[in-house]
């Protein structure tokens, strides 16, 4: 796989399109406005008897030439001029479009290379001084792409969403949904760095295969240590190496699954409640929150928003809702709450 070229110093651009390089594009259209104009100077050639030049009263090739480039870029010294019928039609019918032609591709060539490219780099920038506190999902495939959905049902401003990715299809899906994506390798720091990953809310990892994952954890600790991280790992052996890494977070779909699976044979409704958790679009939903100042001597069970207390993270404890203990400042909060849909209406 070709590696992608480094970031030049001063801009980071969020997104760039694949497609030809630059000198690629260049050359190809210049080699359709070289083709065009000998095709003009072909045709002039043919039909040089209907031309007369009135410095010697001789069309030779070099007078085609001079007249063509002459009269494709509309300078029209006059000197040498079309007299016949058959000519004036010709550079009228012919001549006329492919004049227009050429110039559409220079004037193209210099507002993609010029314009165009100026402009995207000056809104880039804009976009990548703004990113604070933003949520970095490195991987679109069904894990995160189903993570940034979430997110958005969730309250989470598309904008405020980077995908990195080396897919253009699937980077194409998730700026339909308004997020910000860049086609990338997750693993170079330049790359990380330039979506600012350091100054991130969270970084969502799910990159296919768990050593790229693994690999991309890692550069991420290196640039952000502070930034919480939650990667997806699908060999059971890949967790404490995850870990290791410096995820805070390792989710297993696997393990996940046979959960669901076990939790359906101890009941019927238990796998139902279990999706319903999991997700906004549910009745009830989790949420992890810190503890308010003036909830700070309450239990568990006394929240000032309505909510069920469910577990308390306290530097590295865990204490549950059966636990007798009491609010502290500093103390995360996990608690159950109905979403607004399940809400009974006033």
């Amino acid at each position: 796989m070709v590696r992608p070229k480094r970031v030049q110093p001063g801009f980071h651009p969020l997104r760039r399109k694949v497609g030809l390089p630059i000198w690629a594009d260049a050359f190809i259209r210049l080699a359709l406005a070289i083709g065009l104009i000998a095709l003009v100077v072909a045709i002039h050639w043919f039909d040089r008897d209907g031309l007369i030049d009135h410095h010697d009263g001789h069309i030779s090739l070099l007078d085609v030439v001079y007249f063509t480039m002459i009269s494709i870029t509309t300078t029209g010294f006059g000197d040498i001029a079309p007299v016949s019928d058959k000519a004036r039609l010709i550079e009228a019918v012919i001549v006329t479009p492919i004049r227009i032609a050429v110039l559409f591709i220079f004037v193209g060539a210099a507002y993609d290379f010029v314009i165009k490219r100026g402009w995207e780099k000056w809104r880039m920038k804009r976009i990548q001084e703004r990113l604070t506190d933003h949520v970095v999902v490195i991987g679109f495939g069904i894990s995160g792409s189903e993570a940034v959905r979430e997110l958005i049902e969730r309250g989470t401003d598309p904008s405020c969403i980077v995908v990195l990715d080396s897919s253009e299809e699937r980077l194409h899906e998730a700026e339909e949904l308004g997020c910000n994506v860049m086609a990338a390798d997750a693993s170079r720091d330049e790359n990380l760095m330039a979506v600012r990953v350091a100054e991130a809310r969270t970084v969502l990892v799910s990159a296919g295969r768990d050593d790229s994952s693994i690999l991309i954890v890692l550069t991420v600790r290196h640039l952000a240590p502070k930034v919480p991280i939650s990667v997806v790992v699908r060999a059971e052996d890949n967790e404490l190496l995850a870990r290791q890494a410096g995820a805070d977070n390792v989710i297993n779909p696997v393990r996940f699954t046979g959960l669901l699976l076990a939790g359906s044979a101890q009941g019927s409704h238990v796998a139902d409640y279990m999706a319903d958790l999991a997700s906004v679009g549910g009745r009830v939903q989790l949420v992890e929150r810190p503890v308010k100042p003036e909830e700070i001597g309450r239990s568990l069970d006394d929240l000032t928003n309505g909510a069920r207390g469910l577990r308390i993270y306290r530097g590295e404890q865990e204490l549950g809702f059966w636990e007798a203990c009491t609010l502290q400042a500093g103390d995360v909060i996990v608690e159950i709450r109905p979403t607004i849909s399940a809400q009974p209406s006033k």
